[in-house]
């Protein structure tokens, strides 16, 4: 089960649905919720600066990122009390996204942050690329809320990408504390490859076993695409009315350059349901 969640809280436009998201999972795996704000600037600034050096940040714009940090969990505080979040806890950062949240993946069984929104004038400009970023290079699995629509449920339906590969299969078991309390999880396999270091000889009856030996309410489907990867997976995520999409993140991070694999920058860049992805 998930016993720690980390919630990225901003001033997005999706921040709530975030916290619904977030609300439900803690419910269902009787989880701790850290409602994490980051001031956005990066915690070397801070490191054995005290006071802040005014040659390298203003102070009075620290004071500003402080505060407006401050008024996001303030915010977020209202929601998940509305929401009844019974194990919950405000955490302020001094940090930009991207390190705050890789630092805090190694003490998390659960990431939950937003699909990137370059519209949204509150973030749009100081987080592109984060969902990508910290999938890389963090240390569990990110669940990734797109940034328009509305999630009632997550985990009742699940589709389960699977291609054989090392990373989907991590993403499978980190996905676990989800799939088993799941009505119904189809394992999906696009254009598989019939062999020993591909599908198999009948492709996903081996990870089925092995899900339902969990108790999964596992099924498997076989589908083509055009060659894009993604996009036949999101139309088989719709078609089956599923409202949580596990698949394997593909990709490196070398210096300030993010490689994604076509299927993995697919998904971020159109999901229209949340997505749970492992690297």
């Amino acid at each position: 089960m998930y016993k720690t969640i980390v919630l990225h809280a901003d001033a997005s436009r999706n921040a709530p649905t975030r916290m619904q998201l977030a609300a439900l999972i803690a419910e269902q795996q009787q989880a701790h919720l850290v409602c994490s704000a980051m001031t956005g600037i990066s915690r070397y600034v801070y490191s054995g600066h005290d006071p802040l050096p005014n040659h390298v940040i203003r102070i009075d714009l620290a004071d500003m990122a402080t505060a407006r940090a401050r008024q996001v969990l303030v915010d977020h505080a209202k929601l998940a009390q509305a929401q009844g979040v019974a194990s919950y806890e405000e955490r302020l950062v001094n940090d930009d996204p991207y390190g705050g949240l890789v630092l805090q993946s190694r003490y998390a069984d659960l990431v939950i942050l937003g699909q990137t929104d370059r519209d949204d004038p509150a973030t749009g400009a100081t987080q592109q690329g984060l969902p990508e970023y910290v999938i890389l290079n963090g240390c569990c699995p990110v669940l990734v809320v797109p940034f328009a629509g509305r999630f009632p449920s997550i985990g009742q339906s699940i589709l389960v990408a699977w291609d054989g590969s090392l990373q989907a299969a991590r993403a499978i078991k980190h996905a676990l504390p989800l799939l088993v309390n799941a009505k119904r999880v189809v394992v999906t396999m696009v254009d598989p490859v019939i062999g020993d270091d591909e599908h198999g000889e009948e492709p996903g009856a081996d990870i089925a076993l092995h899900l339902a030996r969990h108790g999964v309410a596992v099924e498997t489907q076989v589908i083509a695409s055009d060659g894009d990867v993604g996009e036949a997976l999101m139309a088989a995520a719709d078609s089956a009315q599923s409202d949580l999409v596990v698949m394997g993140a593909y990709g490196h991070s070398r210096l300030h350059e993010i490689m994604l694999g076509g299927a993995t920058r697919t998904i971020l860049a159109m999901a229209t349901l949340p997505v749970l992805l492992s690297r």
